[in-house]
């Protein structure tokens, strides 16, 4: 069991109510084909910035092959990624931050308390804590049959697609000329 109060006790949340699936999440956020890390999202509390989601993990996620080779046990970077993935929905669906999408800004205080396969349905809680115009601070859990598997804070940045473009246009010239010297 966690140490801190469960944000939301899973038993409560009905994930066959579907808020939005897919395509819907698509809307609000970037990521595509191997990096999309929701499947649907089941549960919003504007009241308590509370928000769930799950990820119905197949035997042909990209990590099944290599992680671990006839064990596949999902990595906990993309347990964080999925929980990224939801508190980014929840801020750019209200228009919480002044930016079209959120990036990492780092993570806190994260625990792996079990093993997540192909075949679960990997469940999301996040609540957002506190939110600046340079940063929000969201909790998350994670679980599997309403098992505890994966706890922690996200940092969320604010991206504007400008400063990315821009960045890769640098890297670009710099690397030409570094080919050319």
């Amino acid at each position: 069991m966690p140490k801190k109060p469960l944000i939301l006790d899973p038993a409560e949340i009905d994930t066959s109510r579907i808020i939005a699936d897919i395509e819907e999440i698509r809307r609000y956020n970037p990521q595509r084909y191997e990096m999309e890390q929701l499947t649907a999202i089941c549960y919003e509390d504007l009241e308590r910035a509370i928000c769930a989601g799950y990820k119905d993990l197949g035997p042909d996620e990209f990590w099944v092959r290599g992680h671990f080779p006839g064990m596949p046990i999902m990595p906990g970077v993309i347990m964080c990624e999925a929980a990224a993935q939801l508190a980014s929905y929840y801020t750019i669906k209200h228009k919480l931050m002044k930016a079209p999408m959120v990036g990492f800004g780092g993570l806190q205080d994260v625990r792996f308390r079990g093993v997540v396969r192909p075949g679960d349905r990997f469940l999301i809680v996040a609540r957002l804590l506190k939110v600046r115009s340079t940063m929000l601070t969201c909790e998350f859990q994670c679980f599997v049959r309403e098992n505890l598997v994966c706890e922690g804070v996200i940092l969320g940045i604010p991206l504007f697609p400008e400063t990315i473009e821009g960045s890769r246009d640098n890297g670009a010239e710099t690397a030409s000329a570094d080919a050319g010297a």
